[in-house]
């Protein structure tokens, strides 16, 4: 009750001498110091405006203005050509010392001058965003730039040379185009946020969140505490800059600025559920973050008074947390399963029961919290003799034990106990780059410059007095545990439908790709559709998101990857009796209508953002369309993407190799699909594949599921012992490796690596380096490099397949191996 006491900044009592005041010092500084800190950062938002206001301008350039137009008057020169001596008769007429005719020139002269400087903002800005509306340049080949191009590559360095700060271009950037209605025959972002993400009522966890990944080859320190606290304070230094405009926009090419106005929610943002569609809550500040650990929630300040704490003092306080001894309260430890679960029952359990009292009060403290922390108790890491360990470690992001993270906020900062960290980031607020940006920044400063001592601990003292982090208080009653425990249920069994497999491709890189001058994303992804058909034996409609943020508040665009090129070349390698040139030139042509098709999306002439804009409308007026009926009810089966890295050069990444993070990953959209991410380096590639089992469900569009997945038999965790015998001749239950072979060791169970589930007798085991010859896939007699041998029936696309399309992709084309 101390904390309580000191939050009080006056108390009064009421005696029969009179009314009796006391107040408290400490809370009447913080109060103070509170007022002035706010006032700081108004002041900062105003300034900040002001100069983005007039950008590419500055007071500086109106002075220059003012004194150039003064000077010339006083050289008897008018270069207003008698526009000061109108602006000066049209002043009214005054005496006293103020109103002489000196001083009525010299206030038409800066009057002219100012309206001089704001033409010439406009028209800077006017030709710039005219400037950045040319897209020619991305059309063409590298080393090929046209002289057009050139000319425009310099105008657009000129207008935008002056340092800028982050919404410095916001208003030059054009707005994102609607193509006519033939050329979307032929071949908006208030709505696409609303209708795909706020307004669906499937489960965040898997549909919706995505994670990111640590470094995986380095390790700073194995100290949990220690971790967080270079974390927790290297993110709120990026905050800090992100208020003042101090990060630089990212530019394409260094030369084409994008849109920065995702960044905004980035920190102390919540998704609020709600009956019929979500919002999401964004506040302009927040002092403190929500912690959970073994099933209990803490209140942590990350500032004493207006100082931000130091990473010692984090590390201090994190670590209060952790050899915290108090139980969990009743319904405590599962609270954060309503998040997981259906929006509509989270929205009706938050107003039964989270909106009045200490109930409320707790929530309030996790919802307006700059971030959400978790402090798992498992360890995870990448280790290269066990393939199963990085995906392990992705699953562990992507959902974790469906209660443990907090799926509602902006995004959640996962430590494990060895200090390997991780983040769990709801859509709605912005795209996959826009917290790579951040994780880039956070992982840099922690590395370079805040660093830790020879113990593995934060740099520095830590100071003892500071007041514990304040434990949250729950009343639950007995009907909200059996919603949350409902919650908890419907999350767990989406999770366990869930396969991921994260794994490295060591062969080559985009290097390598490059040299063949290909496009590293169209190989991949034509190397997805070869892997999906020698899998399944048919094509599907194939998703990959493209980036529009070359416009205004743009976001994502479609690229349906299955083109009518790439099934030619999938299917003249199916065949096997091409010639390596027709093969090559059938991956050219491939190669570059995917290109070209990227490139139309990222200019704004994509279809299926105008789609949708379409099928919302002819809603909204009841009009029904049999066309966006059929186009917009196919499921994405395949849904894919490409992970940006190295947007800010934090360091330099041939000098430190090693420093390179695994990426993240996401969820299937469809109930019967797989979402397959790549990131490209120069030596290698990197890949994650989810995949759900079960009963397909309509799908309007990416992201947006009509209705949860059903659960498929083979997702479900054994119930018993198994019998069966590896079909390799190893005993079951046998836990050495045989010839690459990797068994659980759990009784009877052949279990695949990063899998719960038991395999059917005599079907296939989680042995690495080949498969039962009954069941391994026919790739001409190319051996499979992978480490999970066959795929079953419930596994659709298996990444060793993935693999060895790969590796053989590029001996049956002729490329260099």
């Amino acid at each position: 009750m101390a904390e309580a006491h000191q939050a009080v900044a006056f108390q009064f009592t009421v005696t029969p001498d009179g009314v009796d005041f006391r107040l408290s010092r400490e809370a009447l500084k913080h109060i103070y110091l509170s007022g002035i800190n706010s006032w700081k950062k108004r002041l900062i938002r105003i300034k900040n405006g002001i100069l983005r206001g007039v950008y590419p301008g500055s007071p500086t350039s109106w002075l220059v203005i003012v004194m150039a137009t003064v000077g010339s008057s006083y050289c008897k020169v008018d270069i207003s050509m008698g526009l000061v001596c109108c602006i000066q008769r049209c002043l009214p007429e005054g005496c006293g010392p103020y109103r002489t005719p000196q001083t009525r020139a010299l206030l038409s002269m800066a009057i002219f001058s100012t309206g001089v400087w704001m033409m010439g903002i406009f028209f800077f800005r006017q030709t710039l965003k005219l400037l950045l509306s040319y897209h020619g340049w991305m059309f063409e080949m590298h080393g090929q730039t046209s002289h057009f191009t050139k000319v425009w590559a310099i105008c657009v360095r000129l207008l935008s040379s002056r340092r800028p700060m982050l919404y410095s271009f916001q208003t030059s950037l054009p707005k994102l185009p609607v193509p006519s209605v033939p050329a979307t025959v032929q071949r908006v972002s208030d709505w696409w946020e609303e209708y795909v993400y706020l307004r669906s009522r499937a489960p965040l966890v898997v549909n919706s969140n995505y994670y990111v990944m640590d470094f995986v080859l380095i390790k700073n320190t194995n100290i949990q505490a220690a971790r967080l606290g270079n974390v927790v304070h290297a993110m709120i230094m990026y905050r800090r800059k992100l208020d003042r405009e101090e990060i630089k926009p990212v530019m394409a090419l260094g030369i084409v600025p994008m849109c920065s106005y995702q960044m905004e929610r980035m920190f102390n943002t919540t998704r609020i559920p709600g009956k019929e569609t979500d919002l999401l809550q964004h506040l302009s500040d927040s002092r403190h973050v929500a912690v959970y650990h073994k099933g209990r929630f803490f209140k942590l300040w990350l500032y004493e008074g207006s100082q931000l704490l130091k990473p010692c003092d984090l590390e201090l306080q994190f670590q209060r947390i952790l050899d915290d001894p108090s139980p969990p309260q009743p319904g405590e430890e599962k609270l954060a399963a309503l998040t997981a679960g259906g929006r509509l029952e989270w929205a009706q359990a938050r107003q039964a029961f989270f909106s009045s009292g200490k109930n409320k009060a707790a929530l309030d403290a996790i919802e307006r919290a700059a971030f959400f922390v978790a402090l798992d108790e498992e360890s995870h890491h990448y280790d290269p003799e066990d393939e199963a360990s990085l995906s392990l470690y992705g699953k562990a992001l992507l959902h974790g034990n469906c209660y443990n993270r907090w799926f509602d906020k902006s995004f959640t900062v996962i430590a494990f106990k060895n200090g390997q960290l991780g983040l769990n980031t709801e859509h709605a607020w912005a795209d996959a780059p826009i917290i790579g940006h951040l994780w880039e920044f956070v992982l840099g400063t922690e590395t370079f410059h805040l660093g830790y001592t020879e113990t593995g601990h934060c740099q520095g003292k830590a100071n003892p007095a500071l007041a514990a982090p304040q434990r949250l208080q729950w009343d639950i009653p007995e009907q909200c545990r059996a919603v949350i425990e409902s919650s908890c249920q419907v999350a767990t069994a989406l999770a366990d439908d869930v396969e991921l497999y994260c794994f490295q491709f060591l062969p080559f890189g985009k290097g390598l790709i490059k040299k063949c001058r290909t496009s590293p994303d169209a190989f991949v992804q034509i190397a997805l559709q070869l892997a999906h058909f020698r899998d399944r034996g048919k094509f599907c409609l194939t998703y990959e998101a493209s980036m529009t943020r070359m416009f205004r508040e743009g976001r994502t665009e479609t690229v349906r990857s299955c083109t009518s090129e790439s099934t030619a070349f999938v299917q003249a390698m199916a065949e096997g009796s091409r010639m390596k040139a027709d093969l090559r030139d059938l991956f050219r042509k491939a190669s570059k209508k995917h290109q070209n098709m990227y490139r139309l999306a990222m200019t704004g002439a994509g279809i299926d953002r105008h789609l949708f804009c379409l099928y919302v409308v002819s809603k909204y007026l009841g009009v029904s369309s049999p066309f966006l009926a059929e186009v917009l009810s196919e499921p994405w089966r395949l849904s894919t993407s490409q992970i940006a890295q190295f947007q800010i050069r934090m360091f330099d990444p041939d000098k430190y190799p090693k420093h390179l993070g695994a990426g993240g990953g996401f969820g299937p959209v469809s109930a019967l699909g797989r979402a397959q991410g790549s990131r490209t380096g120069p030596q290698h590639l990197r890949g994650r594949r989810a995949l759900k089992s079960g009963k397909d469900s309509g799908q309007l569009l990416p992201g947006h599921r009509l209705q949860p997945p059903t659960r498929h038999p083979a997702a479900a965790q054994p119930t018993g012992p198994r019998t069966g015998r590896c079909p390799h001749g190893a005993e079951p239950g046998s836990p050495t490796v045989r010839q690459g072979w990797r068994h659980s060791g759990r009784g009877s169970d052949l279990r695949p690596p990063g899998t719960n589930t038991a395999l059917d007798p005599g079907s296939t085991c989680s042995c690495r380096g080949r498969a039962p010859p009954s069941s391994a896939p026919d790739l001409r007699n190319e051996p499979l490099p992978g480490n999970l041998g066959t795929a079953s029936p419930a596994r659709l696309v298996s990444f060793s397949t993935i693999c060895a399309v790969l590796r053989w992709q590029t001996m049956a084309t002729g490329f260099p191996t």
